[in-house]
């Protein structure tokens, strides 16, 4: 893994781990805020995102047929005719596939996007399904990057032991069947719970995993389990929701946002705690937050949203800000930062 300072000397965006022989840069651009995920989103400047994102240096470019029910993937598509095919690593998902002409109402939480409801569907035809859809969306002949979407109690509750059984049975089966055919390049998994990504790590044969919001600066539940597994079977890991759903990018401020709602007293104690370690040493909440996660030798990139050309300048020059190795030191000592976790050198 790239160290982030090596950002500031060298003016570019470094390179991550490589994923089944790609190889991504640092930070990857995430597409779900273009499926109107919390507002609608002009055209244009979806566009000019994607596009900006593309520009700085990004290569590795996710989305899913979930975020805006196919809106995100169809932006994407719109913004990489723009340029060289090759040139981008494009990640998806399956486990839904669209039912075009009925009413959307199906509680997926996006304001906008599509008017296709989302059909739930871990099967080998269903995974096949989503597969041809994306290519439509997304105006390619292939995908470099496939994951089985959100098998995890997150999701599913009660149900989510029948979702794995259904997703190994089925759609895990139609990964392998598109990577033997070269359709796709790696394939993987994408879900909120480390858990799960251990289940699946030890069920069968991932290049990948997509882990949202379970390593981060704030909590590290899957640095004793997941993450040795991954280095161990030589899975790559790529971090999503690095910030918590907000909270590491806003601060403890009232409001903040946590797991998608707003941030309960103890995490707000907590991150309150975090970011007046950080000021001591004149760093900011969130540049930490993006230091910390490329830290771990398992991560391969990192995957970034937004909604605006500045927004993608604002990470990126987040990244190229050096953090001075006592900031680590102070955190350990303060116990809000686990004492084994890996920190970037100095």
């Amino acid at each position: 893994m790239a160290n982030l300072a090596d950002v500031s000397s060298t003016g570019t965006l470094p390179k991550g781990r490589p994923i089944a022989g790609l190889l991504p840069s640092l930070i990857g651009f995430g597409g779900a805020p273009l499926g109107d995920l919390y507002a609608h989103l002009d055209e244009a400047t979806a566009q000019e995102t994607v596009r900006a994102a593309l520009a700085a240096g990004i290569n590795l470019v996710d989305t899913s047929p979930l975020y805006g029910h196919g809106l995100s993937e169809h932006r994407i598509g719109a913004a990489l005719r723009s340029v060289p095919r090759e040139s981008v690593i494009v990640s998806t998902k399956v486990g839904r596939w669209m039912a075009a002409g009925q009413p959307k109402g199906d509680g997926s939480g996006y304001l906008g996007g599509l008017p296709h409801p989302a059909v739930v569907d871990y099967s080998y035809d269903g995974a096949m399904r989503s597969f041809e859809q994306s290519l439509l969306r997304l105006g390619t002949d292939h995908i470099d990057i496939l994951l089985i979407h959100d098998v995890d109690v997150w999701t599913h509750g009660d149900q989510m032991e029948r979702r794995f059984s259904e997703a190994m049975a089925g759609a895990y089966k139609a990964l392998e069947s598109l990577r033997a055919s070269g359709a796709v390049k790696a394939i993987g998994v994408g879900v909120n719970e480390s858990e799960m990504c251990e289940r699946f790590a030890r069920a069968g044969d991932f290049d990948v995993m997509m882990l949202a919001g379970r390593y981060s600066l704030l909590e590290q539940g899957a640095l004793s389990g997941f993450l040795p597994l991954a280095l161990e079977k030589k899975i790559a890991v790529m971090l999503a929701g690095v910030f918590n759903s907000g909270i590491l990018a806003t601060g403890a401020k009232p409001g903040a946002y946590y797991n998608y709602k707003p941030a309960p007293p103890e995490v707000l104690a907590r991150v309150a705690r975090i970011e007046a370690v950080c000021a001591a040493h004149g760093v900011a909440l969130p540049q930490a937050a993006l230091a910390f996660c490329a830290a771990h030798p398992a991560v391969a990139t990192i995957v970034l949203g937004a909604v605006a050309p500045h927004e993608v300048a604002r990470n990126l020059e987040l990244v190229a800000r050096p953090v001075p190795p006592a900031l680590w030191r102070d955190l350990k000592v303060e116990g809000l930062l686990a004492e084994d976790a890996p920190v970037p050198e100095g």
